[in-house]
């Protein structure tokens, strides 16, 4: 039988109802207790290393999930985390970066509502990650979620109610669950071995694009960050209204060494810089990133892996544009 480790971490699986509203306060042995049929999928080891809610982890958290893995790779068959729904497409992206070519799996699970409940998506969810972790035929790190598989830098959680919370972006769904059967549609075994990582520069910056959007910011968020994501309009670009020069700020900041990135708030298709002169000019003239069709989650995450690994702008650009875990398609460059 299969040997699954299940690392608790919090979320609103392990919620309880105190006057305040719901907060983390179950253990990973106790959320287990509610499903004592996952003894029959796999033998199971649970290990407690934080309880809270999801909105409150920050790249530390990732990193400490990422170090408990590899101090326990060797003895388990596959991972389960136990975590919540808000920040999980990042921590799962996260782990995508910090354990890359696993041949095990490292599932990640949650619930809409928790698992002492009446009516719950919790119990379903823990099992399928279950069969999914002990399955011998899945990959990497993944999100297990109202049945759905979906691969860690491509998932996104868009029902902030509804037992369907996930969605997987611009990309398949690995597999689904249907009673407890698993329906695999895309092989994600690596033909390399497992690399870990430790490091992650977190000094960096997002900022959503609304029409009128004041320069300042721009130029605040680059003064205090190594990398800056900005979340244009459509296929992409930046205005060019009067009094508005993103252009010159972001010029400076390339020569200064800072890390620019493009993306859509678009949610599908992702952008192209090309198609408008609003984006053209900063693609063509200038050394910033794009994101293509990449997840704003995983292009978030990937932007601290890389700049943990170097500070070079043309190894940045290598590192950030070589897909991992199928997060960008290979051919947009």
């Amino acid at each position: 039988m299969k040997r699954v480790l299940m690392i608790g971490t919090g979320g609103t699986i392990a919620s309880e109802m105190t006057e305040k509203g719901y907060a983390p306060e179950l253990t990973a042995d106790k959320l287990l207790s509610y499903v004592p049929n996952i003894s029959g999928i796999c033998r199971v080891d649970c290990r407690q290393i934080f309880n809270l809610d999801s909105t409150n982890l920050t790249p530390a958290h990732w990193v400490e999930m990422a170090r408990t893995i590899r101090e326990n790779y060797s003895d388990y068959d596959g991972f389960v985390i136990s975590h919540g729904t808000d920040t999980m497409a990042y921590s799962a992206a996260a782990l995508s970066y910090l354990i890359q070519n696993s041949p095990k799996p490292i599932i990640l699970t949650g619930s809409q509502k928790p698992i002492g409940s009446e009516t719950t998506d919790s119990k379903t969810n823990l099992r399928d990650s279950f069969i999914c972790a002990a399955s011998g035929r899945l990959s990497g790190v993944l999100i297990v979620f109202n049945g759905k598989v979906i691969m860690g830098t491509r998932a996104r959680k868009t029902h902030s109610k509804s037992f369907q919370a996930f969605s997987s972006i611009n990309y398949p769904f690995i597999a689904v669950l249907q009673d407890g059967i698993l329906m695999q549609y895309i092989d994600t075994k690596p033909d390399q071995d497992p690399v870990f990582y430790d490091r992650l520069n977190t000094r960096v910056g997002l900022v959503k694009m609304i029409p009128g959007t004041d320069p300042n910011l721009i130029s605040y968020m680059l003064k205090h960050n190594d990398a800056l994501l900005i979340e244009s309009f459509g296929v992409g670009g930046l205005p060019n209204y009067e009094g508005a020069d993103f252009y010159s700020i972001i010029k400076e900041a390339v020569k200064e060494g800072k890390t620019v990135l493009v993306t859509t708030q678009v949610q599908h298709e992702g952008s192209d810089l090309t198609v408008y002169r609003v984006g053209h000019r900063l693609k063509k003239e200038l050394s910033i990133l794009e994101a293509y069709d990449m997840t704003t989650e995983a292009a978030v995450a990937k932007l601290m892996w890389v700049l943990g690994q170097s500070d070079d702008p043309e190894r940045i650009r290598e590192l950030f544009y070589r897909p991992v875990a199928h997060d960008i398609l290979s051919t947009m460059k």
